[in-house]
């Protein structure tokens, strides 16, 4: 194998470490958004239950209240009823303390209603309460690891680029500079094999001409369709498969 192709899969190999690290690392944050929108997601919940359960009380006291008005307005029409001596103002009180009776009686109900909304409502806030607990205590731990992880990835990628010069010194510039061009543009494989005469890269099927100078290991050889570089070696197979 020339000697520029070798120094060249060393450096690609180790660019391709590089790389990985680097796509791990970039990951940490998108993992580390999503649990914190988990845990916001349950704390939201569990506010959205006690905003509900507090609304629910909330109207139960107005409810309450609006019975105790009634319950006072019964006791002004008794007091004003007794000491009428009129019997059309007798009996026009005595409608208004039934009238009061009647709305206090739609008003209990409306409030027994309310009254078995909250009892549900206090159960919600149990389980979201339980949930948010889980959740925060699940994605504490995750935030943890990735922290963790995220400091080991960022020391590991610190030793990978520092050795990388002592790969890539070792080649010329002009070689370099097209290698990492290659490197970038074709998703970390500038150097691809040929397998059954075709790039090992785009998977088109090479000329013979191509095959033949891969084949004779005295020069860089580039596919021409998609620009890798090609390489070879004896046990690859270079004929066309049936």
């Amino acid at each position: 194998m020339l000697d520029v192709i070798e120094k060249l899969l060393v450096l690609q190999s180790h660019d391709q470490k590089i790389l990985k690290t680097q796509e791990e690392l970039s990951g940490i944050g998108p993992q580390r958004e999503a649990a914190n929108t988990k845990v916001s997601s349950s704390s939201k919940a569990l506010d959205d239950a006690k905003n509900n359960l507090k609304h629910l009380e909330s109207e139960r006291k107005r409810l309450e209240l609006d019975v105790e008005a009634k319950q006072e307005l019964i006791r002004k029409y008794a007091t004003q009823q007794a000491q009428t001596k009129k019997n059309e103002e007798y009996k026009a009180f005595t409608k208004q303390i039934e009238t009061c009776n009647q709305e206090i009686s739609a008003i209990e109900d409306v409030e027994l209603g309310v009254m078995e909304q909250i009892d549900t409502a206090k159960v919600a806030v149990a389980m979201a309460t339980e949930a948010a607990k889980a959740d925060k205590a699940v994605m504490d731990g995750m935030l943890a690891k990735l922290t963790e992880r995220e400091a080991e990835l960022k020391t590991e990628l610190a030793a990978l680029q520092a050795k990388r010069p002592e790969f890539s010194s070792t080649l010329e510039e002009s070689t370099l500079n097209r290698y990492e061009r290659l490197f970038k543009g074709k998703a970390g494989r500038a150097l691809v094999d040929v397998v059954h005469s075709a790039c090992g890269g785009c998977h088109m099927k090479l000329p013979t001409q191509v095959i033949v100078a891969c084949q004779g290991h005295q020069e860089l050889v580039f596919c021409p369709n998609c620009g890798r570089i090609l390489y070879h070696t004896r046990d690859m197979d270079l004929t066309v498969s049936d």
